[in-house]
């Protein structure tokens, strides 16, 4: 299988306000996501995983390079489709990776904190199966948020913004239509990313060259895990 190659990923803080003046730039060269709802978002549910060191938060909080984390992921709290992922992020550029999972395996990590085996299942699940036994990975916490995306054909780019950031560590809740969260950003504001290729079109970039935004880094695992810590 070959992996999918790593793409350029920029993340800004931005309010409400500010994406309704990107969105209004954007919607004229760029598609909304055909997954999106009348209002053009939809929710993203992730139940992320760390080791007993808690590694994967404290590269976060260092800097590290490379660093990856192994996440389960649903949409608009539904279990029809639950696909486990595995991003990395080196040098600037990140990576995901997910396969298909069965609501069978991903209630048995839910309830028992461990990985079952399963020889038949996709080379990345048996990546994160010798992860779980080496290095001792559990379920951590839950980040849900809801995500408006534009996509444009060209450079293979997605603008996204994610508002409602919340965390949870409920995790026999992760496959429930509904779940109580804490939000870890102020009212109002959310991420803005922008993910592409090798290159983002000019007219794209210029549209983007509003107000006070600045690049930054912001991980929501990180964040949602310092509540609960």
């Amino acid at each position: 299988m070959t992996e999918p190659k790593y793409r350029h990923e920029q993340k800004y803080c931005c309010t409400k306000g500010q994406f309704e003046v990107i969105r209004n730039t954007i919607r004229g060269i760029m598609s909304q996501d055909s997954h999106a709802d009348e209002e053009g978002s939809y929710c993203v549910r992730s139940l992320y995983f760390d080791d007993y060191r808690d590694s994967g938060w404290w590269e976060n909080e260092d800097g590290s390079n490379p660093r990856e984390k192994y996440r389960i992921r649903i949409y608009d709290g539904s279990a029809e489709r639950i696909s486990l992922e595995l991003k990395r992020k080196e040098n600037g550029k990140t990576q995901k990776i997910s396969c298909a999972i069965s609501r069978e395996t991903c209630e048995e990590i839910m309830c028992t904190g461990k990985i079952p085996f399963d020889d038949e299942a996709p080379m990345l699940y048996q990546r994160f199966y010798t992860a779980g036994q080496t290095r001792l990975l559990k379920p951590k916490v839950i980040v849900e948020y809801d995500r408006t995306v534009y996509v444009y054909r060209n450079g293979n780019v997605r603008i996204t913004y994610d508002e409602n950031i919340s965390s949870s560590v409920e995790i026999d809740s992760f496959l429930s239509p509904r779940l109580i969260c804490r939000p870890i950003m102020p009212c109002g504001q959310g991420i803005l990313e922008v993910k592409y290729d090798e290159f983002l079109p000019d007219y794209i970039y210029s549209s983007l060259q509003f107000g006070e935004l600045r690049e930054a880094t912001f991980s929501k695992y990180y964040f949602c895990r310092r509540f609960s810590l």
